[in-house]
């Protein structure tokens, strides 16, 4: 059943009734992530990386008070063109159909709308956690990654997040952190944190089985799946972490927080490096996107597996 209001894609609705693989993506890195043109360039490339894999991408967006799941080129222009657009977040779900907006969902709004639409994969950049700035600024993502049971693909967490605190709080939420071919948690820009994660796996084909076992079982928390930016783009923690300090001390100093902070703060990195830290978010955005349309074919192969 999809949420109230929500509206499928001809091309979702088909892939969903024929039980093919689809991978959600989220909207936010068109609306807020990205600057014109790029942000349209980099939402056609995702969707045929999924397309590449064999899988149905299925950009969640909000389009005059509208729910869409799954767009259509011209709705992916539109979005990406629009100047007041909302950042839709579990609490902005209903401001925008009362009021009739339209916005880019966030990894927690996407994670609801495709959950409610029966689609289990999902790829974004980084998920959002707990902010340096203040403990008290904590992302919906957490919450929603301990009580949406999808596979979310993402790089880690943003670079400019407490990262030990992002992780504490998934364990105390029993948020199994996957690592795909490596055992340290992904820092975004960087293929290593220092931090550890709480299983690695090798292929899709495992993650798939971790994530049958770990729902089986009657778990309901997300399986966060870390995978790490390429390294032919990757930046060194040595090199990011004093930019990262720049641009977190600047937020402060302007009084910055709340759902503008990780605008700045990536704004700012970007600048800080000359545009490096946004190759390197280009390059993980779809290399989540090829992984995550491989695990929902294996996905879907295994529950066809099991049908028979």
């Amino acid at each position: 059943m999809t949420p109230f209001n929500s509206i499928l894609s001809a091309e979702v609705s088909r892939a969903l009734q024929l039980s093919s693989p689809v991978v959600a993506l989220e909207s936010t890195v068109i609306t807020h992530g990205l600057p014109r043109p790029r942000n349209l360039e980099l939402a056609r490339d995702m969707e045929a990386e999924v397309r590449k894999g064999g899988a149905t991408p299925a950009t969640v967006a909000l389009l005059d008070g509208e729910i869409r799941i799954g767009l259509t080129d011209t709705e992916l222009v539109r979005l990406s063109e629009l100047d007041s657009v909302l950042k839709v977040s579990h609490r902005d779900f209903a401001t925008a159909i009362v009021k009739k907006l339209s916005g880019g969902t966030t990894v927690a709004g996407t994670m609801f709308a495709a959950y409610n639409a029966d689609i289990r994969v999902f790829a974004t950049g980084g998920i959002g956690g707990v902010h340096k700035e203040s403990s008290f600024d904590i992302s919906t993502d957490l919450r929603a990654l301990s009580e949406i049971p999808m596979i979310v693909v993402c790089a880690g967490a943003k670079a400019i997040l407490d990262l030990p605190a992002t992780l504490e709080y998934l364990e105390t939420m029993g948020v199994p952190v996957v690592g795909y071919q490596t055992d340290e948690f992904p820092a975004f820009y960087s293929p290593a944190s220092g931090l550890g994660v709480s299983v690695r796996l090798a292929s899709p084909k495992e993650i798939a089985d971790f994530a049958r076992a770990h729902w089986h079982l009657g778990m309901k928390s997300a399986i966060l799946v870390t995978n790490p930016v390429p390294e032919t783009e990757a930046i060194p923690r040595s090199e990011m972490e004093p930019v990262i300090a720049q641009a977190s001390a600047e937020a402060v100093e302007n009084h910055i927080h709340g759902q503008a902070l990780t605008p700045f703060l990536l704004q700012r990195i970007s600048e800080l490096t000359n545009g490096k830290s946004l190759r390197a978010n280009l390059a993980l955005l779809l290399n989540n996107a090829r992984l995550a349309a491989q695990i929902a074919v294996e996905m879907t192969a295994r529950a066809r597996v099991r049908v028979v």
